[in-house]
C-alpha cells in the first residue's frame, strides 16, 4: 500500500483543559471560548480539501464541526482520547500529591505509563497504528493531546520519557504520512490555523 498524507488536530479548549483536569473518556464539551476559537480555524491548504474525520468524544466532534462548516465529518473511535480510567477529573498536581511514590512510579513508566482502569501510551499507539494502516485517502483527524502525543512516539520512537522530541502548539495542524505497514513519518509539524 502507497504512503497517505493525513493531518492531526487537538480539539478546541474545554472548561477542564483551562484547569488542568485528565478528560480522558470523560466526554466533555467546548467551553465558550473553545467554541470561539474553533469558529475561527480555517484548515490550509491541501488539508482543506481533505476529508474530515473524529474522535467520538463531543469536544472532538464539534471542533471538526466548527472548524470547516460546510464539511461532513465521520466518526472513527480509533482517534478517542486515551482513558485515564479512575484518575479522569483530575490534575497532574491532585495525583502527585495524593498517589505519591505509586504515582510517580507510574510516571516513571513512560510508554507503560498506565492508569487504574485505563490504557497506556503503549495501548493508544498501536491503536492509532492500526487506524493509519487502513488509511486509503488523505484526511483531518480531529483527536485529543494524549492521542497525538502516541501518534508522535510511535512516528519518531520516543519513549516518553523526558521531553518530547518536538514541542507541540496545541492551535495548530500536524502532518504525518500513513505508510501503510503501521509506520508513520513526521512531514511537518506545527502549521499555523489560517485566522
Amino acid at each position: 500500500m502507497s504512503a497517505v498524507p493525513f493531518a492531526l488536530l487537538r480539539h478546541a479548549p474545554t472548561v477542564w483543559n483551562g484547569q488542568g483536569r485528565l478528560q480522558g473518556l470523560t466526554d466533555t464539551c467546548l467551553s465558550p471560548e473553545g467554541e470561539a476559537a474553533a469558529r475561527q480555524w480555517r484548515l490550509p491548504a491541501p488539508a482543506d480539501g481533505w476529508k474530515r474525520v473524529s474522535s467520538p468524544l463531543q469536544r472532538a466532534r464539534r471542533t471538526a464541526e466548527l472548524v470547516q462548516p460546510s464539511a461532513a465529518v465521520t466518526i472513527d473511535s480509533h482517534l478517542r482520547e486515551m482513558s485515564f480510567g479512575i484518575w479522569e477529573g483530575f490534575t497532574v498536581t491532585e495525583l502527585r500529591a495524593a498517589g505519591g511514590e505509586e504515582f510517580a512510579a507510574a510516571e516513571a513508566a513512560g510508554l507503560d505509563f498506565h492508569p487504574p482502569g485505563g490504557e497506556s501510551p503503549r495501548m493508544t499507539m498501536a491503536r492509532l497504528s492500526q487506524w493509519s494502516s487502513t488509511l486509503t485517502e488523505p484526511v483531518v483527524a480531529v483527536s485529543h493531546k494524549a492521542a497525538i502525543r502516541a501518534l508522535l512516539a510511535l512516528a519518531t520512537g520516543w519513549n516518553m520519557l523526558g521531553r518530547p522530541p518536538h514541542k507541540l502548539d496545541w492551535t495548530c495542524l500536524h502532518f504525518f504520512v500513513a505508510q501503510g505497514d503501521g509506520r508513520v513519518t513526521i512531514e511537518r509539524l506545527n502549521v499555523p490555523l489560517i485566522p
